[in-house]
């Protein structure tokens, strides 16, 4: 973790409290962290949860790899020292999200394991919940929407997750997806069905969930 710069500074408490927030949004503030390779359907999956979610009236937001690569990121490369500090401050915004109330959901490659160990170090208790999305590399580069994967193969791209630069998969995970096996409706399912009984968001019927019928993409993010 980075140490901070600054000195003099002092944490302030406001008279609204996380709890309160919560009560407010009717679910708990959590954030949901894919992780996987390029193409595996990290976002895919994260926007058809956060679709399911929002249909049920629920406060959601996503963080996608590529999105903040675009503002907040921009000034990061693919290093393994820029990649530890993509996640650094992703960490810290899903952090605030939570404490918000809000249901955050990051689609990022996060591919160090102590990374992602300290994203999820800034959240208390159970409201941090890792999602593998376990597809073969063999299928994303098949998937390969956006020709990163030849790029990558021909030297083109450099660093390239599961190409040139490594992918070391979670071992503690909470939802672990095959998405070269599963459907994007199941794997919504699965992890509607996880929030549900761990009590991070009220219960709904079966029958009146929204369904999600597609197949698994990705962007190019690397």
């Amino acid at each position: 973790m980075m140490d901070s710069q600054a000195t003099n500074i002092h944490w302030h408490i406001g008279s609204v409290a996380r709890a309160d927030r919560e009560r407010l949004c009717g679910h708990r503030g959590v954030t949901i962290w894919f992780t996987g390779l390029s193409a595996s359907g990290k976002s895919t999956l994260a926007a058809a949860t956060e679709k399911a979610l929002h249909l049920r009236g629920l406060h959601t937001y996503i963080l996608d790899g590529d999105n903040i690569r675009h503002g907040l990121n921009s000034n990061l490369g693919f290093s393994p020292a820029d990649r530890a500090e993509n996640i650094r401050r992703i960490g810290e915004v899903a952090k605030l999200f939570r404490d918000c109330g809000v249901i955050n959901l990051t689609a990022f490659i996060s591919p160090y394991r102590a990374d992602r160990r300290c994203a999820r170090g800034l959240a208390d208790g159970d409201t941090f919940i890792e999602v593998f999305v376990d597809c073969p590399l063999s299928i994303c580069e098949q998937r390969d929407p956006k020709g990163a994967y030849a790029k990558a193969r021909a030297g083109i791209i450099k660093e390239f997750t599961g190409i040139s630069a490594p992918y070391e998969p979670p071992e503690n995970q909470e939802i672990r997806l095959h998405t070269d096996s599963i459907s994007l409706e199941e794997g919504v399912e699965v992890i509607l069905a996880y929030l549900e009984t761990h009590q991070l968001i009220p219960k709904q019927k079966m029958e009146t969930r929204h369904r999600h019928p597609g197949i698994f993409s990705d962007c190019e993010e690397r």
